[in-house]
């Protein structure tokens, strides 16, 4: 398997770089969690990390990524299915001007 030497922006891993395996794509993962065992025995805390571009890079290769800290946590996943209705439809029919 193929890693890269990834860097991690903010949260307690600023400025480390760590090698994250890469998938089948050649791109590392979205999200990159890393459980961190509390001293007291209670329950491990999870720092989460999000990929983002690391910036411009040289004409023909492939972009560069980056972790950074999401202090929120991942947000839930929904499903997108072409027949899905949007989450907030507006009153009205479509081509009503007054709603």
């Amino acid at each position: 398997m193929k890693s890269e030497e990834t860097p991690f922006e903010g949260g307690p891993m600023d400025g480390r770089v760590l090698p994250v395996l890469l998938g089948i794509t050649g791109h590392p993962p979205k999200t990159y969690r890393i459980p961190v065992p509390d001293p007291d025995g209670g329950p491990d805390t999870v720092l989460v990390y999000r990929r983002v571009p690391r910036g411009p890079g040289k004409v023909g290769l492939s972009n560069r990524w980056k972790y950074a800290y999401a202090p929120e946590g991942v947000p839930p996943r929904r499903l997108n299915w072409p027949w899905s209705k949007p989450d907030a439809t507006p009153p009205g029919k479509p081509d009503d001007a007054d709603g």
